[in-house]
């Protein structure tokens, strides 16, 4: 008895072997079930992925000055060395740089033609900072979306093949459907998170270095009002 208790274990065993190795399906062998729109999902992640380590590397090199930079500046412009202090800010590729050569460039006009100019140059700048955000922000919207049509789709796939298989229903028969429905919703949500998360991120970091463009423009205004002996 005990012989033909082992025999039915290895027996059990032997099918039950298959069954796990094919309930284990790899990434792209779940991803393949959800169908054309995980191509679409796919396509905005790589967008998404490119947009944040582009304008992350863009805002790293822009926050990178040295902290002496301002008072480097402020000896130059009082020792009259105009030249020297505009190659000082061609050193740096920097908004904060850029907005302080600008300024100098002006100096001789009044002072507020020279803050109007570094204003404007503030502006431009900033709109080179956010450039591409709000495609980003329309991947964290549009991906969910994207993921919640494919649920539809998949479902309507399921209940299709439920009215036209009778009474001969099959769970094999639903399951294709139910696959696109669940797969699809999970990578819009997981794409969508991303972008969310990333332009977050990256609209922080760029507050940040607009409070500090906003404070260098500050400190170069008052810094022309100062006595050149000072």
């Amino acid at each position: 008895m005990i012989f033909n208790l082992l025999q039915a274990t290895e027996a059990m065993e032997a099918v039950a072997a298959p069954l796990q190795q094919e309930m284990k399906l790899s990434l792209i062998e779940l991803a393949s079930k959800g169908g054309w729109l995980m191509i679409v999902l796919l396509i905005l992640s790589i967008m998404a992925i490119y947009i944040f380590g582009n304008k992350w590397w863009l805002i790293y090199k822009a926050g990178k000055i040295d902290r002496n930079f301002m008072n480097d500046i402020r000896d130059m412009i009082h020792d009259g060395k105009i030249k020297s202090a505009i190659d000082l800010c061609q050193k740096y590729d920097s908004p904060v740089a850029r907005l302080v050569e600008k300024g100098i460039e002006r100096i001789g006009r009044p002072l507020q033609d020279i803050q109007t100019a570094v204003e404007n140059m503030g502006n431009v700048e900033v709109a080179r900072l956010e450039k591409g955000l709000p495609m980003l922000a329309t991947i964290a919207g549009g991906a969910p979306m994207i993921g919640f049509l494919g649920t539809v789709t998949g479902m309507i796939q399921a209940f299709f093949k439920m009215s036209t298989a009778g009474n001969n229903i099959d769970i094999t028969l639903l399951s294709g459907g139910i696959y696109e429905a669940m797969v699809t919703t999970v990578g819009g949500l997981f794409v969508g998170i991303i972008a969310y998360f990333g332009y977050n991120f990256l609209t922080s970091q760029i507050s940040n270095l607009v409070f500090k463009m906003e404070n260098t423009t500050i400190e170069f205004i008052d810094m022309l009002h100062e006595p050149s002996g000072k």
